[in-house]
C-alpha cells in the first residue's frame, strides 16, 4: 500500500504523487480520461439540495412517508409478514455480527460460524435431508442451483427440467437464465385443482427429464398431496427430485426426505424479516451424496490445535475461491446475516412455537375462507384442498375492481385471474381480519 494516513486516507491512501504516477504508466494525463461518462448524465459538482438541520430533515422524510396509503397487506404469494420478535433484531445488531458478515476469515469469526452452523443444523432437521448450506440469495436462484447441480449429478439420456405450469414467473425467470448457458431445457407440466396434475406428469416424464420441480405450499397455498407419487416418479425416471418449501411449513408437513426428495429449495426469510418485496433467503438442502456439488458455503464443526470444538467453512465452492473449472456456482455472495436472523427467529419460537405458527396459519386461513364462502357473491376456497397461509376466493365482479374497491378500504389483495383474488392471513391480526371481512362485504354486494 503507497502512501500514509498522513498524506492520503486510511480508504483511499494513493497520493497525488502516486496518482500521478499511474497516470503516466497508463498514457492518461487526468483520471476523468480513465472514464467515458455521457455529458447528461454526468455529475457537475452540485447536487442542488438545501441544507437542512437534522429536525428540519426528519419532518420533511415524516412528511413524504406520511403520503403512503396505510394498507393492509394480504398479499402473500412468497413474501410473509410475520412478527419478527425484538430480540432478533437486538441480538443481530451486534457489532460482533455485523463486523463478521462475510467470513474471509472464519478463524477469527467462531460465534457467526456456530450461528450459521446452527441454521444449518435446523433445515437439516427440518428436511431430513443430510446437508444445507448457508445460504443462497433466494428461492429462484435455489432453483436455478438445484436445476445446474440436477445436470451435473443425473446421468440421463436427456436435459429437460419440469416444473408447474403455476411457478411464480419471477422464479421462472431466473431459472431461465441459469439454464441458459447450458444445454438444459425448462418444461411445464399440468396442475389440476391447485395442485400437481399427476397423470398429466406422468405423461410428460420420461428418461430424458433431469429434474422434476413441485412446491408444498404451492403459489396459491395449496398443499401438495402427491408428494410421495412424485418422489417415486422421479426415482423411476432417474430424475432428481425437487421440493419448493419453507421452514414454517417444513415444521408441520411431512419430512421432504420421507418422500423422496433430494434437494429442497424455498425461502427460510419467512422467519427473521418482515415483508421486504424481494429481498429474501435462499433455502437449499440436498442429500450427502451430492456435497461435493452443493453451490455456496458449507460451515463445519472441527477441533483446533488444542483439542477445543472449532467452526470453519468446510467447503466453498464458488469461482472466487477455487479454480474456475472446479467451482460448482459463481454466486458472488451470501445471505449470511439474514440466515443469522432466520436461526435466531427460529431458536425464539422453539420446535413447539414453530409448530403452533404453522398450525395457526391454517387453521386462520381455513375460517377465513369460511367466513368469505358465507357472504354473497363470494366462494372460498376455490380449491377443494388443504391451505396454509393463503388461498384463492371467487368473486362474482370483476376481480380487479374488488381489489381496488378494496384498496380504497385499506387492503391490499392479489389479482389472480378475472374472477379471483388471492388472500394471506401471515402477520394479519385478528382485529384486520375482521375488518377486511366487512369490507369485502361491502364491495361484493
Amino acid at each position: 500500500m503507497h502512501g500514509s494516513h498522513a498524506t492520503g486516507s486510511p480508504y483511499a491512501p494513493y497520493t497525488e504523487e502516486d496518482r500521478t504516477a499511474m497516470l503516466e504508466t497508463v498514457g492518461a494525463e487526468a483520471v476523468d480520461e480513465l472514464f467515458d461518462i455521457p455529458a447528461d448524465v454526468r455529475f457537475n459538482g452540485r447536487f442542488d439540495i438545501d441544507a437542512r438541520t437534522e429536525r428540519e430533515t426528519r419532518r420533511l422524510v415524516r412528511s413524504m412517508l406520511d403520503r403512503n396509503d396505510d394498507v393492509t397487506e394480504l398479499l402473500g404469494r412468497g413474501h410473509y409478514g410475520y412478527y419478527v420478535p425484538s430480540l432478533v433484531d437486538h441480538l443481530a445488531d451486534r457489532s460482533e455480527f455485523l463486523t463478521s458478515y462475510t467470513q474471509y476469515q472464519p478463524e477469527v469469526s467462531q460465534g457467526f460460524l456456530q450461528a450459521l452452523f446452527e441454521y444449518q443444523s435446523l433445515l437439516v432437521e427440518l428436511t431430513g435431508l443430510e446437508v444445507a448450506n448457508c445460504s443462497m440469495y433466494d428461492a429462484a436462484t435455489a432453483l436455478g442451483e438445484a436445476a445446474t447441480l440436477a445436470d451435473r449429478v443425473r446421468d440421463t439420456t436427456g436435459h429437460r427440467v419440469l416444473v408447474p405450469e403455476l411457478l411464480r414467473e419471477e422464479r421462472r425467470s431466473t431459472l431461465e437464465n441459469y439454464v441458459a448457458g447450458t444445454d438444459l431445457a425448462v418444461e411445464t407440466y399440468p396442475v389440476a385443482d391447485g395442485t400437481v396434475d399427476l397423470a398429466g406428469l406422468t405423461d410428460l416424464a420420461d428418461d430424458g427429464v433431469v429434474m422434476i420441480y413441485a412446491e408444498s405450499p404451492t403459489v396459491r397455498g395449496t398443499i401438495e398431496e402427491d408428494l410421495e407419487a412424485i418422489g417415486d416418479l422421479a426415482a423411476d425416471t432417474e430424475a432428481l427430485f425437487v421440493l419448493g418449501s419453507d421452514p414454517v411449513a417444513l415444521s408441520l408437513l411431512e419430512r421432504p426426505v420421507d418422500v423422496g426428495a433430494d434437494v429442497v429449495v424455498g425461502d427460510a426469510s419467512v422467519l427473521g424479516l418482515p415483508t421486504s418485496y424481494g429481498m429474501g433467503l435462499g433455502l437449499f438442502a440436498t442429500r450427502a451424496d451430492y456435497l461435493r456439488q452443493v453451490p455456496g458455503r458449507l460451515v463445519g464443526a472441527s477441533e483446533d490445535a488444542t483439542d477445543r470444538r472449532a467452526f470453519t467453512l468446510t467447503l466453498q465452492t464458488r469461482e472466487q475461491h477455487i479454480r474456475r473449472e472446479r467451482a460448482t456456482s459463481n454466486i458472488c455472495t451470501n445471505q449470511a446475516w439474514v440466515a443469522l436472523r432466520t436461526a435466531m427467529h427460529a431458536a425464539v419460537l422453539g420446535p413447539s412455537g414453530l409448530v403452533d405458527l404453522a398450525e395457526r396459519d391454517v387453521r386462520r386461513a381455513r375460517d377465513l375462507a369460511a367466513r368469505l364462502d358465507d357472504l354473497v357473491g363470494v366462494i372460498a376456497p376455490v380449491h377443494d384442498r388443504h391451505h396454509l397461509r393463503e388461498f384463492v376466493a371467487r368473486v362474482d365482479q370483476p376481480a380487479r375492481a374488488v381489489a381496488d374497491d378494496l384498496e380504497k378500504r385499506g387492503f391490499a389483495v392479489h389479482v389472480v385471474g378475472d374472477h379471483e383474488i388471492q388472500i394471506c392471513i401471515a402477520g394479519v391480526s385478528d382485529e384486520r381480519i375482521d375488518g377486511f371481512v366487512a369490507a369485502v362485504e361491502e364491495v361484493t354486494r
